[in-house]
């Protein structure tokens, strides 16, 4: 038995990227910080705040969900798989580290959100519960080639 599952809380670092294809289906791609607070250890050294960047990839009903409401600075969850693929452009081999989502929510951090953004949100959690694929669904194949990666 095997499992390839990630969890992230983070905040998006850009808008998102959201393509659509000719059959209808669409992808969504956008980058997510998440950040481990700095903190002193008991010998007294200073270990930094450290941010990792994580490429965030959404598909289909997810896709539409995200271009709907996940916008820059968005504090979120996304729950997902570990991918690595690689392609070629302009004739040198680059990696990609991927988190496909399965589940993205909003995650509100502990701060109180104004009125405008909690009518929001619950409106996108309540789609977002709905958009979760069965844990047997599978995830349709990429199509796109790398000329069209915006990394």
């Amino acid at each position: 038995m095997s499992m390839n599952k990630v969890i992230l809380i983070g905040n998006v670092g850009q808008d998102p990227q959201v393509r659509y294809f000719d059959n209808g289906n669409a992808v969504a791609n956008f980058r997510m910080a998440t950040t481990e607070r700095g903190y002193k250890s008991q010998n007294g050294t200073e270990v930094p705040e450290r941010t990792e960047w994580h490429n965030i990839v959404a598909n289909r009903d997810r896709a539409q969900f995200v271009e709907k409401y996940i916008k820059k600075g968005s504090g979120i969850y996304v729950e997902g798989k570990l991918r690595y693929r690689e392609y070629e452009k302009d004739g040198e081999r680059r990696f990609v580290t991927e988190i496909v989502a399965d589940r993205i929510e909003f995650f509100n951090f502990g701060r109180r959100p104004d009125a405008t953004n909690a009518n929001q949100s619950q409106n996108a959690s309540a789609q977002s519960a709905s958009d979760a694929p069965a844990a047997d669904a599978q995830e349709a194949p990429i199509t796109e080639s790398a000329d069209d990666l915006p990394f």
